[in-house]
C-alpha cells in the first residue's frame, strides 16, 4: 500500500469567499502545492484551483461555476458546501496526499493570544467573544474551524492571528485618549494584517538580513488596506486600530473618520448602530467616494468618471500622509515595501505614492516599477523601495507545524 504524503491544509475564510492551500513538509520549511479559491459564495460562485508545485506563481489547472443549489444558499450552508467541494477536489485529484493538520487565519486574538494556538473548545469560546471587534471576518473564520472539526475530526487545528504581530506596539501608540476604565476593558488599538507583515519581514530578511533590521514601513494595499511601521522586526505602529475599519480608505470601509460624523448621523439622520455598521463596512471607502462605481481598484481605473479618479486620488493621498506619520513613529525611514493585491500589482499607484513622498528621499525606478521587480527604487533613492508579494498562507503553514511540534 502506497504511503500518503501528509499535508497541511490552510484555511482563510471571508464573508463571501473561501481560500485554501495545501502544503507539505520539506527539509528546511514548507512547500505550497495547490491553492483553491472559491469566490462569490452568494452564488454563482467561482471555483479556481492553482498548482504551485512547479511554478511559484501558480498555474490554473481547474475551474468551475457553483450555483446556488450546490452551495445550499437557501439554508445558509455556502461555507460548508464550499469546503466540501474543496475537500472532494483534493480527494479526487491528489489521492497521494492526506490532510493531516489544519491551520486557520483568524483575524482577532484579543489580548489573550499573542501567538498561534492549538484550537480546543475553550479557545473557540474566547474567540467568539471577539466577534463584535471584527464582524466582517471573525464569524466566518470561526465557522470554518467548526466545519473542519466536523469534516476532519482527526486533524489537529491551529489558529493564527492577524493581531498577534502587533502585540509589540508600545503602550503610548496603542491606547486611545478615552476614560481609563474602557482602556482597561480592552478598548485599544490592535492592528491587523499581521500575518502578511510577518511574512514580508521574513522574506526581506532572506533577501537582505541587515536591511530587514532597519526602519521599515510596509503598505498592505487591497480591498482591505493597512500600513505598519516595523523596527528591528517588531511592529511599532499600525494604521488599523480597535477594528479593521480604521486607517486607510478601503474597498468599502471608511478608514479614519471623525467620530463626530457618527454622532451627527445618529442625532440628525436617526441612524442606529446597525445602520452605522453597514455604512462603515459596506458603503464607504472607494465605493462610497466613487458614488458606487466600484470597490475594486481595477474597476475604478477603467472608469472615466471623475468620481472614480477622486477615490484613487484620496487613497494615494492617505497612503502618502500615513507614510509621514509612521516614519515619525519610527524616527526615520530606511525601507518601504508595497504588498497586497494592489500594492503588488499597481505600478501607477506605487509611483504616485512615491512621488508624494519624495521629501522623504524616495525615488522610484520607472523600469523596475513597471516590471514589478522586487527592488523598484532608483539607485540614488535614500529609501529602498520594494514590491514583494505576500503569502499569509505560507506563514500560517509554518506556524501550524511549529505549534504542533512537527517542523520549522
Amino acid at each position: 500500500m502506497t504511503t500518503k504524503t501528509k499535508m497541511i491544509l490552510v484555511v482563510n475564510a471571508g464573508s463571501s469567499s473561501l481560500k485554501c492551500s495545501l502544503f507539505d513538509v520539506q527539509e528546511g520549511g514548507v512547500a505550497q502545492h495547490f491553492r483553491v479559491k472559491v469566490a462569490n459564495l452568494g452564488g454563482p460562485a467561482r471555483l479556481e484551483i492553482y498548482d504551485h508545485s512547479e511554478n511559484p506563481d501558480g498555474v490554473l489547472v481547474d475551474k468551475e461555476t457553483l450555483d446556488k443549489d450546490q452551495l445550499d444558499i437557501a439554508h445558509n450552508q455556502a461555507h460548508a458546501s464550499a469546503l466540501k467541494v474543496v475537500l472532494d477536489w483534493i480527494s479526487r485529484n491528489t489521492p497521494h496526499f492526506e490532510v493531516a493538520w489544519v491551520g486557520h487565519r483568524v483575524v482577532h486574538g484579543g489580548d489573550r493570544y499573542s501567538s498561534p494556538v492549538v484550537v480546543d473548545a475553550q479557545v473557540l469560546g474566547f474567540l467568539e467573544t471577539l466577534i463584535p471587534l471584527a464582524p466582517l471576518h471573525q464569524p466566518y473564520n470561526l465557522k470554518l474551524i467548526h466545519l473542519c472539526r466536523e469534516f476532519l475530526p482527526d486533524c489537529p487545528q491551529v489558529a493564527c492571528f492577524d493581531t498577534a504581530f502587533h502585540t509589540s506596539i508600545p503602550k503610548v501608540a496603542r491606547e486611545f485618549a478615552i476614560p481609563r476604565k474602557y482602556t482597561d476593558e480592552g478598548v485599544r488599538r490592535y492592528g491587523f494584517h499581521g500575518l502578511s507583515y510577518e511574512y514580508i519581514h521574513d522574506k526581506l530578511s532572506r533577501l537582505d538580513e541587515e536591511l530587514a533590521q532597519k526602519k521599515l514601513l510596509v503598505a498592505h494595499l487591497g480591498a482591505g488596506s493597512s500600513m505598519c511601521a516595523i523596527d528591528q522586526g517588531k511592529s511599532k505602529a499600525s494604521t488599523m486600530g480597535f477594528t479593521a475599519v480604521e486607517g486607510l480608505p478601503m474597498g468599502t470601509r471608511s478608514g479614519q473618520l471623525d467620530p463626530g460624523v457618527l454622532l451627527y448621523l445618529m442625532q440628525e439622520k436617526g441612524m442606529d448602530a446597525k445602520a452605522l455598521e453597514k455604512m462603515l463596512y459596506k458603503e464607504c471607502g472607494w465605493y462610497g467616494v466613487s458614488g458606487g462605481i466600484g470597490s475594486e481598484m481595477l474597476v475604478l481605473k477603467e472608469s472615466d468618471d471623475p468620481l472614480a479618479k477622486a477615490a484613487i486620488d484620496m487613497f494615494v493621498y492617505r497612503i502618502a500622509r500615513e507614510t509621514g506619520s509612521l516614519a515619525a513613529a519610527l524616527g526615520g525611514l530606511d525601507v518601504m515595501v508595497f504588498t497586497g493585491g494592489v500594492g503588488e500589482n499597481d505600478a501607477d499607484l506605487r509611483a504616485a505614492v512615491v512621488e508624494q513622498n519624495a521629501w522623504l528621499g524616495m525615488k522610484i525606478d520607472p523600469r523596475r516599477n513597471a516590471s514589478n521587480e522586487y527592488l523598484i527604487s532608483a539607485d540614488d533613492s535614500r529609501v529602498k523601495i520594494f514590491a514583494i508579494p505576500t503569502n499569509e498562507e505560507k506563514m500560517i503553514a509554518r506556524h501550524t507545524l511549529k505549534q504542533l511540534g512537527v517542523a520549522e
